[in-house]
């Protein structure tokens, strides 16, 4: 076998690049086909290719929604890191479909249509198009949809060096694992802003305590990752990986860990202030340690983060909080909050099924929320606004309860809510009755269209949207997509303010490519007294395993598990629903 060694997340790549460009073309059935299986390819639990090693093709074509024919394409992958027909697509129509199509509004379709007509090939292209007037004579386009399509690509260029949480932290800490396991490694910590969890990240720190620093360093030098070799010295190793983001690994001394695990970890911000406060004691703090004496020789300390605090008359400070944003003076006081834990979470209160766009079984949700450890999820399907995913009328959503109560009465270890992602139509009003609603265990709203209204209508849209008597957590509060698209335009103030007034819960949404509330209005609607919800918003099973990274989320808001509604017993959570 070829040492190419594929990763799931680059297969399905390729795979999603399959059925773009077969959308673009029109083909039906197939790009469906090759989007469900890029998406059971990503959501994998275990490697693919281990599975090949062991089953070989049959292995393949037992992954649900993978046919012979795209089990094929996945063998060609494995086996020599790319797959013809992906390239014989991409020379018939050859575009940047992956960046095009990254452009908010812009899908496969348009991507043809804008080859086509104006030959556009890159996001330059589109750029150059846009401005210059061309696209808005396009036919079904417009100036309303070429200002959209520039200001996408603006959002775009802002975010441009920078990588979603989750992929960073998935590549950081394989690489951290496979380090632990070299001769003569003690300790590996991811640190940067990785370690403080920011939604986005432009680099990875690693540090090592090692007495073997060249064995570290050749390692790193010659990961099957690596494009390219920055520097290599002996404690120090700097490189780019095959996604563009670079990584910088160094072997620190053991009497340095904690200094520069903490030097490394802190926003610029945070370790000026900590560096100002050793100042003021006569005392030099840096990555190597808290230094004292005339000379700013005498090493002091520097072996723990904890030691450090301590000797500069600070309570420990978790590394999420670490942005300067009064928490040196609150652990001067003692009066830092307690986070809610990394295990605190009891239930998941949105969770998307196969009866609309999600890729699982109500039963086999629950079985994989049951092997998690949930005492309950609810299931939050889409209503009939949204036509594309098949979502629930009144008929069809009292389908779904029925088979629900079927379910609770298999599974009694786990409480399966009846629950709807329930849509929030232009004027405010709800996308079901109140008739229905008010047979539901759990009401969640959310909004999936008109994103660009002004202000004041979106925000008198949402408020009376919670004013809702069943609605109890308001879904994704800001619609962003991370690094995609930006939140709609809404005064947050009012939209707390109704939240707090109505008793609604705000979500968390721990869905990697949301991370919707921004730590920010989640510490403000904290100060407010507003209760959350921290939820998966997954469509597969392996979606339901993301939860850390709303809980991440939730400490960066300096949120407790006292103020989050699923960290709370199953009864105590239903009594805070409305």
């Amino acid at each position: 076998m070829s040492a190419v060694m594929m990763t799931n997340s680059e297969i399905a790549a390729l795979l999603q690049k399959i059925s773009e460009f077969l959308a673009m073309q029109e083909i039906p059935f197939k790009p469906r086909a090759y989007e469900r299986a890029a998406r059971t390819v990503e959501d994998m639990g275990e490697p693919i290719e281990e599975v090949y090693k062991k089953r070989g093709m049959k292995g393949i074509e037992e992954i649900p929604g993978v046919g012979v024919s795209i089990a094929e394409k996945i063998e060609e992958a494995i086996r020599t890191g790319h797959i013809k027909y992906y390239d014989e697509l991409k020379k018939k129509t050859p575009v940047d479909i992956e960046s095009l199509s990254a452009i908010e509004g812009v899908g496969p379709k348009t991507v043809l249509v804008l080859y086509k007509k104006l030959g556009i090939k890159t996001v330059d292209d589109l750029e150059r198009a846009a401005r210059a007037g061309k696209v808005r004579n396009l036919p079904h386009f417009g100036i309303r949809i070429e200002e959209k399509i520039l200001k996408g690509i603006g959002f775009r260029k802002q975010h441009a060096d920078r990588f979603l949480l989750h992929e960073a932290m998935e590549q950081a800490r394989d690489i951290r694992d496979r380090l632990a396991k070299l001769d003569g490694v003690e300790r590996v910590e991811v640190a940067g802003s990785l370690r403080r969890w920011r939604e986005t990240i432009g680099d990875c720190d690693i540090l090592v305590i090692s007495d073997k620093a060249h064995v570290v360093m050749e390692c790193v030098a010659g990961m099957r990752e690596v494009v390219h070799v920055y520097a290599k010295g002996e404690t120090k190793t700097m490189v780019r990986l095959k996604n563009g983001m670079d990584v910088d690994v160094r072997v620190v001394p053991r009497e340095s860990f904690g200094a520069a695990l903490n030097y490394f970890t802190g926003s610029k911000e945070h370790n000026v202030a900590l560096r100002e406060r050793a100042i003021k004691h006569g005392w030099k703090l840096n990555e190597y340690g808290l230094f004292g004496g005339a000379r700013g020789q005498r090493y002091i300390c520097g072996r723990t983060e904890e030691e450090i605090y301590e000797k500069l008359g600070l309570a420990y400070i978790e590394p999420e909080l670490r942005e300067n944003r009064g928490e040196i003076a609150a652990a001067q006081e003692r009066k830092l909050p307690q986070l809610v834990g990394w295990g605190d979470l009891l239930g998941d209160l949105q969770v998307q099924s196969d009866w609309t766009d999600g890729h699982d079984s109500i039963e086999a949700l629950a079985r994989e929320a049951i092997r998690l450890g949930r005492k309950y999820i609810a299931i939050t399907d889409h209503t009939k606004r949204l036509a594309m995913t098949r979502g629930l009328d009144e008929v069809r959503i009292r389908k779904q309860m029925a088979e629900i109560d079927k379910l609770n009465k298999k599974y009694p270890q786990l409480k399966i809510l009846k629950g709807t992602e329930c849509d929030i139509l232009k004027d405010g009003s709800l996308d079901l009755p109140d008739s229905v609603l008010e047979q539901l265990d759990i009401v969640g709203v959310s909004v999936h269209s008109y994103f660009n209204m002004p202000r004041g209508d979106m925000t008198r849209r949402i408020v009376r949207a919670i004013s809702n008597r069943h609605a109890d957590i308001l879904f994704h509060p800001t619609g962003r997509l991370v690094n995609k698209r930006p939140p709609y335009d809404a005064d947050m103030e009012a939209v707390i303010a109704a939240a707090k007034a109505t008793k609604t819960i705000l979500e968390i949404n721990a869905s990697p490519e949301r991370l919707d509330l921004r730590d920010e209005h989640i510490r403000r609607a904290k100060e407010e007294g507003v209760m959350f919800a921290i939820d998966s918003d997954a469509h597969s099973l392996r979606g339901l395993d993301v939860l850390r990274y709303g809980v991440a989320q939730a400490r960066r808001g300096w949120v407790g598990k006292d103020n989050v509604i699923n960290a709370q017993p199953f009864e105590k959570m239903m009594k805070r629903l409305k």
